[in-house]
């Protein structure tokens, strides 16, 4: 016993290191996962693309998934452990990046048809190590936090990837400073970053595994058999729950790459920020702009982690209202460029991620203290559908703010009681497996909707790409370069309204579907959790009772 507790594992600093770590490539794949919504209006501007096509481009994130790649992934996991299936995968995502980010460029080839293929080929590469390095990202994290912290430190890492969500939306139009080459590069700079943080948190597993003799990453030393997978695709919580997860993500993913655009043509709100809206910082605009959102995400893990230091509930209260009030003092300092954020397309949407920061390790600490996970999965689907409701049928502004702030809370309350959920209904050494299985149900909708609201889009809207794509090519007619066309569509679409908006309101109303199934889902899952008695209403570490 006394050998136990000297593990790294049960050092709290070296738990919280690891999970630093890892949360370092969450960062930069999220970026890089959401970043071209951001972008897309200069997309379709500067590069000559439709909605339909962007979807497509976003769409081959999710290819090689669809047909299974995640589960080879996650069976490899299983039976090579973590440190090999990191480097493997994750120098796959920094490949995919680099291509794309060619792609962007032109350096390969000049022509559309050129750029799409090899930014598409650069997203299915990316999404085959992005999905799996996910997976080995919730592997890790049970290895290091199971009896311990294990909801909040996953909540924290979704956490980190939301806040690259966020980031990667509000700044990439900042950083390409309207174009699109450099913030694509960038963002394939932040993977190769979290990569390089992953070989050094593996120093620190390979210690763990001379210590605990391997026994962990090594799956007790049982190689997989399809019967285990067998077992899990007909477990019925199991099952449940993969298809919440497909219904819930299908439902949130896709329409970030499209929420600054809805928001643009929608409600009218600005595509590029004013310079006197901006923080200054070290002479950046884009370094100032990022530590508004790295202090609000500061400010969530102090009300999560710094009241639980007390012991006392005197002291809980005392620190919350001393963070509290230099929480309203910080956003009392920034309104007035909050004012202008709030009416501009990239800033507002990423209140949608904005939304899971401040609240996924609230939750997360929530369903370690107090359980509720199949509750508080219930909750997050209805604000799904209220939020998208408000987001197609509503016209009103201040609901669409509901809307958002609603997704983004959503977008807390699932996967902060959904994935250590996973962990109580499967056993340990096969999470690899089930984690993977749920990735790949999970692109199957990806892949529809990310291409579907954009093709539904067009659809609703030929007038709109007939007169775009008819200005354009008078545009070029007359001698202008790329960049003077794009910076003409967009003042004739954005301030001039020469070109009529989008309607956004079919795409959106699909959604509304999803959200509906994914609340009964969960209502499904709560009742089965009964009968198979896996205790997902119960705290972090309380097992209930279960019929053999």
């Amino acid at each position: 016993m006394d050998a136990i507790k000297k593990t790294l594992r049960d050092s709290a600093g070296y738990r919280w290191l690891v999970l630093i770590l890892i949360s370092g490539i969450t960062f930069g794949t999220y970026w890089f996962q959401d970043f071209f919504s951001g972008i897309k209006p200069l997309m379709i501007t500067e590069m000559g693309i439709t909605s339909s096509q962007f979807g497509t481009i976003i769409q081959w994130t999710t290819w090689a998934n669809v047909f299974g790649m995640i589960i080879l992934g996650g069976i490899i996991l299983d039976k090579w452990g973590i440190r090999i299936t990191g480097l493997v995968f994750g120098s796959i995502a920094v490949a995919g990046a680099a291509l794309t980010a060619l792609g962007a460029a032109g350096a390969l080839s000049s022509d559309l048809n050129g750029q799409m293929w090899t930014m598409m080929i650069g997203r299915l590469l990316f999404g085959t190590g992005l999905e799996v390095m996910c997976v080995i990202a919730m592997r890790t994290i049970v290895k290091w936090f199971k009896g311990y912290e294990l909801a909040l430190a996953m909540a924290i890492n979704m956490g980190f990837g939301r806040l690259g969500s966020t980031l990667g939306q509000a700044l990439s139009i900042d950083i390409g400073a309207g174009v699109v080459a450099p913030a694509v590069n960038f963002a394939a700079t932040l993977i190769a970053i979290g990569l390089l943080m992953f070989l050094l948190y593996m120093i620190f597993d390979v210690k763990l595994d001379k210590q605990e003799k391997g026994i962990v990453d090594k799956g007790d030393d049982e190689s997989f058999k399809f019967s285990d997978l067998l077992k899990l695709i007909t477990n019925r919580s199991f099952l449940l729950i993969a298809l919440l997860c497909v219904t819930f993500y299908s439902a949130v993913f896709p329409f970030m790459q499209y929420a600054p655009d809805l928001l643009i043509n929608k409600f009218g709100f600005t595509y590029d920020l004013p310079e006197s809206a901006s923080i200054i910082l070290f002479g950046s605009a884009t370094l100032g702009n990022a530590s508004v959102f790295i202090g609000l995400f500061i400010f969530a893990l102090a009300v999560t982690l710094i009241p639980a230091k007390f012991n006392t509930k005197q002291g809980k209260r005392v620190s919350l209202a001393i963070i509290l009030v230099l929480f309203a003092t910080f956003i009392y300092a920034l309104s007035d460029t909050f004012a202008v954020w709030f009416v501009n397309g990239p800033k507002t949407a990423s209140l949608i991620p904005l939304g899971s920061i401040l609240f996924t390790p609230i939750f997360g600490k929530i369903v370690d203290t107090k359980g509720r996970a199949a509750s508080l999965m219930i909750l997050g689907a209805v604000l799904l559908i209220f939020a998208h409701l408000t987001l197609s049928i509503f016209d009103n502004v201040i609901l669409g703010y509901l809307g958002l702030l609603s997704l983004g809370i959503a977008f807390s309350l699932v996967p902060a009681a959904m994935w250590p959920s996973v962990a109580k209904i499967v056993a340990e050494n096969r999470l690899g497996t089930a984690y993977a299985v749920m990735f790949t149900i999970q692109n199957w909708g990806l892949n529809a909707f990310f291409k579907g609201i954009g093709w539904v889009l067009d659809l609703s809207n030929p007038k709109v790409v007939a007169e775009i794509e008819s200005v354009r090519q008078g545009l070029e007619a007359q001698g202008m370069t790329s960049l003077q066309v794009s910076e003409k569509l967009q003042e004739m679409q954005f301030v001039t309204h020469e070109i009529p908006a989008f309607n956004y309101t079919n795409p959106i109303l699909m959604l509304v579907g999803l959200g509906v199934l994914a609340m009964f889902l969960a209502f499904m899952l709560k009742r089965s959790d009964v009968k198979q008695g896996y205790g997902l209403e119960l705290p972090s570490g309380a097992e209930a009772p279960r019929d053999k």
